[in-house]
């Protein structure tokens, strides 16, 4: 997965998680301690924010981000 294709699908799971539980990028912004307009560039799918205030956005919305290991190349598809 490319840095732009996990961004893209990143963003989109806080966007319909966010309209899920009602809250508006400020108030998310709000709750998570961040800007909206860091919330918005998440939301964006930008490849450069900063992980610690991603990490709270995630957080405030009851979500997770693991690590996993990767299937060897000779076995990807």
């Amino acid at each position: 997965m490319t840095p732009e294709t996990f961004s893209a699908a990143l963003g989109a799971e806080v966007r319909a998680r966010r309209g899920s539980l009602s809250l508006s990028q400020s108030e998310l912004a709000d709750l998570a301690g961040v800007s909206e307009r860091f919330v918005r560039f998440v939301e964006q799918g930008k490849t450069t924010i900063q992980l610690e205030q991603l990490l709270a956005v995630l957080g405030t919305l009851g979500l997770e981000l693991t690590v996993a290991t990767a299937a060897p190349a000779s076995q990807r598809p």
